[in-house]
């Protein structure tokens, strides 16, 4: 089986059968679409999802000057420094959201 590897700028574009279809699916009421093939979940279940589990960020190798206690303190805790400055950057990124 041959795999594909695609980002949003290099996914082919539908074809006009595809966006047909999707124009007839997105105007269909809910009530109409058949979820019979489709197992509903336990509580169980639903209780242990986890929204984007899979979901993993492409990484972008950069050059950055920080001062030098700042690098110190992120050194200080421990290995992995370089995911803590992107979860402190992360959290700033969504709370300025």
């Amino acid at each position: 089986m041959k795999t594909a590897d695609h980002t949003l700028n290099t996914l082919p574009s539908l074809t006009k059968a595809q966006r047909d279809d999707l124009a007839s699916l997105a105007a269909l009421q809910d009530d109409r679409i058949d979820t019979g093939d489709a197992p509903e979940l336990t509580d169980d279940q639903l209780a242990r999802i986890r929204r984007g589990s899979f979901y993993r960020p492409v990484k972008k190798q950069i050059t950055a000057r920080v001062d030098a206690d700042v690098l110190a303190w992120l050194k200080s805790q421990g290995k992995g420094y370089q995911s803590r400055m992107n979860a402190i950057l992360r959290a700033a990124m969504l709370n300025s959201r």
